[in-house]
C-alpha cells in the first residue's frame, strides 16, 4: 500500500480521522456477459407471463377493485390483492416466500405510481 491509501485524512463534515479507500470493493468478482444476458431473459420471461396473467384477470377486477393493487406470482398464476400494496405482498409471501413476485395497479394500465 501506498502511503496515499493508509494515511488517513481529514472528513470536511466531520473532525473525525478515517483511512482513504480507493478502487472498486470487489474487483475480482465479475459478472460474465453471458450470465447477465441470462437473467434478463429470465426477466423478461417472468414479467410477460405475470403480464398476460394480469391481463386475463383485470376486466373481471377492475369495476370492484379499481386502483387495488394486485400481486402476481407468474410461476403458479396465483394473484392477491387489497387496497394497500404492503398488505398484498404479505399475502402473497405467506403463500410464496421465495418467488419473484410481479406488482401491478388495477386500473386501464396495469401502471404503479405517477408520471
Amino acid at each position: 500500500m501506498t502511503r496515499a491509501q493508509t494515511e488517513p485524512t481529514k472528513n470536511k463534515r466531520s473532525p473525525s480521522y478515517r483511512p482513504r479507500h480507493r478502487g472498486r470493493l470487489f474487483p475480482e468478482y465479475q459478472i460474465p456477459e453471458e450470465e447477465l444476458a441470462r437473467r434478463r431473459a429470465d426477466k423478461e420471461e417472468r414479467c410477460q407471463k405475470a403480464r398476460s396473467i394480469f391481463d386475463r384477470i383485470c376486466p373481471e377486477l377492475l369495476q370492484e377493485h379499481y386502483n387495488w393493487y394486485a400481486i402476481v406470482e407468474p410461476n403458479s398464476g396465483d394473484y392477491f390483492i387489497d387496497i394497500r400494496e404492503e398488505s398484498a405482498v404479505e399475502k402473497a409471501r405467506q403463500k410464496h416466500p421465495e418467488s419473484w413476485l410481479v406488482t401491478f395497479r388495477i386500473n386501464e394500465t396495469g401502471a404503479c405510481g405517477k408520471i
